[in-house]
């Protein structure tokens, strides 16, 4: 089949990058321009929450900002006892973890707390890892979970240690706090293992483009030396530190670039469906970790072939893989379905924090990916899925549990004929509203 075959549909916007560019946009003194943002209830979460301490946003076209800066840092209410900055994430956990650590930077009272199972979701870590810096975090129900009160003076610097066994985010919301620090920090990595490190250098690439830069150090031959961020595929606890100087954000124009996480659906159903398709807009050399679906759709079988303009994946007998997806967790929805159309089961491993997110995402998968017929097992920190045929034409109804990624994975269910219908279909709004209007074109495209 040839190139010309090929269903063309634009990446969305990286809700990643989205993220961190709005907070180092906030912590800028002065006016900032942000293009490309992804709009969602994710990151509509973020700038309300920005707003509470101090920032201002305009909205002057899709996906287009001003933002007007903090001018002090940010600010909560007076320790005194006043009311405290009211920073409402939704169902964001992205939003909730990041800004867990700015808020610990700030000065006053800030009431951090969300919706639906945000309360579920722990919050510990950061607790834990700022006490010894003065911050307080008074959970108010659970503790160790939302709703939380933090309470600061700011951070004085120094050395602190992040446990990345639960999520990245915690450390990355400590590095964007780490600027505003009235004394040097020095952060380093604890506990048995660390996951989802390419977004922690996506916040490394964020911090650096506002002028904020964090050094990066590897232990070898008994001592820490400098290492470009981009270069490090993973990190180990109690082998890589970073070392922050007191710095300003400084303010800038930047067009967030295309996001690999929600691309990911439509690259897969150039895999599975019978026509290849093209995604334009995404960088080849991106440090978003979910890039790796390509490598993963590659092992299964299905072609890839870059052009200037975009990436191109093409149909293959697709054959199951054995995969560690502790650094791109967000795929693994895309590739359990995926592997229901291989030949040989698929086992995704190292994927234990799947059931913190918005559902408990491995049982769930196992759930729903079982009312087609095929065979899945889970384990602690996995799932193995055994293909069996999909029943084209029959009509499955799929329960959403109001998780973004258990509509747009599952969605692929209908390049096999299966009429796919959901409970809540309006939940991928949480992250990309638009995915139902880019996903239609390519199953119309796939069925002529």
């Amino acid at each position: 089949m040839s190139m010309a075959d090929a269903i063309a549909v634009e990446a969305p916007a990286s809700k990643s990058l989205s993220h961190r560019a709005l907070i180092c946009a906030a912590l800028a003194r002065g006016a900032s321009r942000l293009s490309g943002v992804l709009e969602s209830q994710d990151t509509a979460r973020t700038m309300g929450c920005l707003t509470a301490m101090g920032a201002g946003f305009t909205r002057l076209a899709a996906g287009e900002y001003a933002v007007a800066g903090m001018a002090e840092g940010p600010l909560g209410g007076s320790l005194d006892g006043d009311a405290a900055a009211d920073l409402n994430v939704g169902e964001s956990g992205t939003t909730c973890r990041l800004l867990a650590g700015v808020a610990a930077a700030g000065r006053g009272r800030f009431r951090l707390h969300g919706e639906g199972r945000m309360h579920q979701r722990p919050l510990g870590e950061p607790a834990r890892a700022l006490a010894p810096l003065g911050v307080r975090f008074r959970f108010e129900e659970r503790d160790g979970y939302p709703p939380v009160l933090i309470e600061s003076v700011g951070l004085p610097g120094g050395a602190v240690d992040v446990s990345l066994e639960e999520s990245s985010q915690y450390l990355s919301g400590v590095l964007l706090a780490a600027p505003l620090a009235r004394g040097p920090m020095t952060v380093g990595i604890c506990g048995a293992k660390a996951v989802s490190w390419p977004y922690v250098s996506l916040t490394l690439q964020a911090m650096a483009d506002f002028g904020a830069p964090a050094v990066v150090e590897s232990l070898a031959d008994g001592r820490f030396t400098p290492v470009d961020h981009a270069t490090v595929a993973k990190a180990e606890p109690g082998r890589l530190r970073f070392r922050v100087e007191p710095a300003a954000y400084r303010p800038r124009s930047l067009r967030v670039e295309g996001d690999w996480s929600n691309a990911s659906y439509f690259l897969a159903a150039g895999a599975v469906g019978r026509r290849p398709v093209r995604v334009l807009g995404l960088r080849r050399d991106s440090l978003q970790g979910d890039r790796a679906i390509l490598d993963l759709l590659g092992r299964m079988g299905a072609a890839v072939a870059w052009d200037a303009a975009g990436v191109t994946v093409s149909p293959s007998r697709l054959s199951g893989i054995d995969a560690d997806m502790g650094a791109c967790p967000d795929l693994a929805p895309t590739l359990a379905v995926a592997a229901c159309f291989a030949q040989e089961p698929t086992t995704i491993r190292n994927v234990a924090h799947l059931r913190i997110k918005e559902s408990d995402r491995l049982e769930a998968l196992a759930t729903e990916i079982a009312k087609t017929g095929c065979a899945v097992e889970t384990f602690a920190d996995g799932l193995t899925i055994r293909p069996a045929p999909l029943p084209a034409g029959r009509s499955i109804a799929f329960e959403t549990r109001g998780d973004h990624r258990l509509v747009m994975g599952p969605a692929l269910f209908a390049l096999a004929g299966i009429d796919a219908r959901f409970d809540n279909p309006g939940c991928v709004a949480k992250s990309f509203p638009g995915f139902h209007a880019a996903f239609g074109p390519i199953l119309e495209g796939q069925r002529r």
